[in-house]
């Protein structure tokens, strides 16, 4: 039984017709990819002027003659109400609804119709594919966080379940903990682990105090991916060495799906399928192959919310051994978190505030930007820029997210700012440890 197929379908994702669409994208030639992405991108734009009142008035429409004068959208363009954003011909019951992480600082509510949410994990099956990993048989070691709440626990495990996926709860990673992560590897043939990368180092550094190779345990264990934080050589090697498989960088977004992936020669192919990808400057040109710049994404497919020359908030490069149908990621700066220590011992990723975050989201855009800097052992602040001051109600929620997710008896400050302070490429990070 295809499980993961058949759970696609169950909930109207139309995953057949995604992966006869991709296979068609697949076998358009070199020569023809530059007039196939044209009319790609033009045919997005035409929709959401057509059916987009949000977007219309985005784009001040007087006409469409020139790709470079299409305006970039940036994450604070899109802080506002879904249904403002959404297509006339969508609405939340129809289009796939999701939340970005905001690990950028920059939280906000989006959507996806079916088919380009089908088109995108038809890419992740494909990638998956190369290293001889199929999603509907593949068993998976999971090093997520999972929503601690009764109902989003029990929807996120049932998800698991079907998915073939076993989830390794990341909110506490001391050692008693990883003992017992070895313990289910031993006992389950686990085909790929995939997960956060600085959980998965953490879990290697164990590994390698133990003097174990995962591998010689879980003998079924093909590969490692990494996602949603930088990979640096290092902490690779150390993967690799402790797990004795090799490990895969993924490179990703909620709003957006599949943005790159590792191939065996370790390129990192970008998709060029559903997504089409610039490298920007600070004056919104665009940048040559080999030159560092911003990462610009347009989602070729999603009809239900613009996502049209995106400013995903990080700063890469592409090869100048790019094409157009196959774009290689040089160099990626940013998306690497901090390790939060607590008093009782437990160390938590960066990421684990991304579920703190699910609290502090709400759609009427009132928190604009926010960052958290853990400033003392058990001390936290919650730096954010909004409309209005969170009201004593918000901040209860907010500590009670935490006493849920990160630990108890944590003091958390609040203070609201004007701007928050940015790296020297703008980006903003969300999660900082100032402790020694």
């Amino acid at each position: 039984m295809d499980w993961f197929k058949l759970s696609l379908q169950l909930n109207k994702f139309p995953i057949k017709r995604a992966q006869s669409t991709l296979e068609k994208i697949q076998s358009i030639p070199e020569e023809h990819y530059a007039e196939f992405q044209r009319k790609r991108r033009n045919s997005i734009i035409d929709y959401h002027i057509q059916h987009n009142t949000f977007y219309r008035e985005f784009f001040k429409w007087e006409g469409f003659d020139n790709w470079e004068h299409v305006p970039i959208m940036k994450k604070s363009d899109l802080q506002q109400p879904l249904k403002d954003r959404l297509s006339s011909t969508y609405n939340t019951k129809t289009a796939y609804i999701g939340k970005t992480s905001g690990s950028s600082g920059h939280p906000f509510i989006f959507a996806k119709n079916r088919f380009a949410h089908a088109l995108s994990w038809a890419g992740f099956q494909d990638r998956y594919n190369w290293y001889d990993i199929d999603l509907n048989k593949s068993l998976q070691a999971r090093f997520y966080g999972i929503p601690l709440d009764f109902y989003g626990n029990v929807q996120e495990r049932l998800k698991d379940r079907i998915s073939l996926r076993r989830r390794f709860n990341i909110f506490d990673l001391s050692e008693k903990k990883m003992e017992i992560f070895l313990e289910r590897f031993k006992k389950s043939d686990f085909n790929y682990l995939n997960g956060y990368t600085s959980a998965i180092v953490l879990f290697a550094r164990f590994l390698k105090d133990k003097s174990i190779i995962l591998k010689e345990h879980c003998p079924s264990l093909k590969i490692c991916i990494v996602t949603s934080e930088r990979l640096f050589e290092k902490d690779k090697q150390l993967i690799e060495q402790a797990l004795g498989v090799p490990v895969i960088n993924e490179y990703g977004a909620s709003e957006v799906g599949l943005i790159a992936f590792e191939d065996s020669e370790n390129h990192w192919i970008v998709n060029s399928e559903d997504l089409y990808i610039e490298i920007l400057d600070e004056k919104d040109k665009i940048l040559p192959y080999g030159v560092e710049g911003r990462v610009v994404i347009t989602s070729l497919y999603n009809k239900a919310h613009p996502m049209i020359r995106y400013d995903i908030g990080d700063i890469g490069c592409l090869s100048t051994k790019s094409t157009l149908k196959k774009p290689i990621l040089e160099k990626l700066i940013g998306r690497t978190n901090d390790i939060a220590r607590l008093p009782d011992g437990k160390v938590v990723p960066g990421l684990t505030f991304y579920y703190v975050t699910k609290t502090i989201i709400e759609d009427n855009g009132n928190i604009k930007e926010f960052v958290i800097i853990q400033t003392k052992i058990n001390e936290f602040k919650i730096e954010y820029v909004s409309l209005n001051e969170l009201s004593s109600d918000q901040k209860s929620k907010i500590l009670e997210a935490v006493g849920t997710y990160v630990g108890k008896d944590l003091r958390i400050v609040f203070e609201r700012k004007d701007i928050l302070k940015r790296s020297g490429s703008g980006k903003l990070k969300q999660f900082t440890s100032q402790l020694s």
